[in-house]
Formats: structure tokens, sequence, C-alpha cells
């Protein structure tokens, strides 16, 4: 130990451990977050505790004070990645052991709009919340949204615009999904700057995020609601 203030993780209980991980995490230390995966996994915490109770613990403190603007977007796209650094582990233990995912999202930027950077901040918050997100990327037409959604077996399809002109797409996908009758089999969040709420239900959509945080609370109330509404018929 070089200096006083030098924290080694291994040293730390599990309960001292996590916090830890919450705070490297919010600081966007990738590496530390890894190591923490990497000892918790050895002293045989099971991977899907890791996942929830170590990184989507601490992403769900990063979504708050990003939803309170405490933090923005450069703190928590570096929060997100530390958290890839973390998921990177546990992707391949998780399918392993069959560990439930929350649900299933699929996400891109509409036709005609290259605009990312909310598009990857939503997919990432998302991942931290514990849904399996499929990215399609930028420029996506109707059947790379739908198709994917099928083959995946999504709960959700979300799209992001940042565009005036791009918006209108949105609802093309949408009204597609109704042609076909499957609208009623996904989800549809709506985003991007440009956006509201009366654009959202303007074009059938199920709800428009402001930011990631409101995207990740609003996927959730959803899917608890698709998920009841099963069980109940």
């Amino acid at each position: 130990m070089s200096e006083d203030d030098d924290i080694i993780l291994s040293e730390l209980d599990d309960d001292e451990l996590v916090q830890q991980m919450f705070d490297d995490l919010y600081d966007g230390l990738k590496e530390e977050i890894q190591e923490g995966v990497n000892i918790l996994l050895e002293r045989g915490w099971a991977p899907y505790d890791v996942l929830t109770k170590a990184l989507v613990g601490g992403m769900t403190i990063v979504g708050k004070d990003f939803r309170d603007r405490i933090l923005f977007v450069p703190e928590v796209l570096l929060a997100a990645n530390a958290m890839k650094g973390g998921m990177f582990i546990l992707k391949p233990l998780l399918a392993e052991t069959g560990a439930p995912t929350i649900g299933k999202m699929v996400i891109g930027t509409v036709k005609g709009d290259i605009h990312d950077i909310g598009k990857n901040l939503v997919g990432m918050m998302m991942e931290g919340a514990g849904f399996e997100v499929v990215d399609l990327g930028i420029n996506n037409p109707v059947d790379a949204y739908l198709d994917t959604a099928e083959k995946e077996g999504a709960d959700i399809v979300g799209m992001s615009a940042l565009l005036t002109t791009t918006m209108p797409y949105m609802k093309v996908v949408i009204d597609t999904m109704i042609e076909r009758g499957i609208r009623e089999n996904y989800i549809v969040l709506v985003g991007g700057a440009p956006l509201n709420e009366e654009f959202g239900k303007a074009i059938g959509a199920d709800a428009y995020c402001r930011d990631a945080a409101v995207a990740v609370e609003t996927a959730k109330e959803h899917v608890l609601r698709k998920h009841n509404r099963a069980k109940a018929g």
C-alpha cells in the first residue's frame, strides 16, 4: 500500500466491496468494476446477484442523480461504460445459468437519422437496469425494427430521432405494426430532443421518454403491467 487512501478491493468484506463498487461505478472506473465483479464471483456469488446487487444497484444511483440533474451525460456515459466492463464478464455466465432478465428491448435510431448518443445512453442505462438490449444502430427502416423484435422475442421497441424531419418515421413503424396485427405484442417507447408527450400520443406510442432515466422507469412500469396482464389472462 503506497498511500493511505489506496483501497485494496480484495481486503473489503462483501458489503463494503459492493458499496465501493457503487462509488467506482459512479466515478466510471471500469477496471475497478471488473476487478470487483471477479472478486465477488471468486467468493461464490451467483452471477445474477453480482449483476443485480452490485451493478444494477450502482446504476440505479447514477440514474437517479442523472434524473435530478446532479450528473450529466458525460458522467453517465462513463458510468455506463464501467458497467459494460462488468457485464462483459457476467454475460456469458448469466447465459449459462439461464438467469432471468427483466425484459428485452430492441432499440435504434429511425431511418434517415444518424444521431446515436441519446440512443446509446438509453441502451446502456437499460442494460444497467437489468434489461437485455439489442441495439440496431442508426438509420433503421421498418423491417429492421419489426423483424428483429420478432426474431428476438422483444418486449419493447425503442425508437430515437433527433431531427424533426425523421420524427414522422416513427409513425410509419407503428402503423406497420397495426397493419400486421402485431401492435399489441410490443411496448413502443420513443425519445429524442424534438419530441414531446403530445407527439408520442399522436403517433400511438406507449410512452414518450424525456431522457434515459425516464426511459428505464417507464420500461419497468410497462413490462410489469404486461406481465401482470399475461398472468391475469
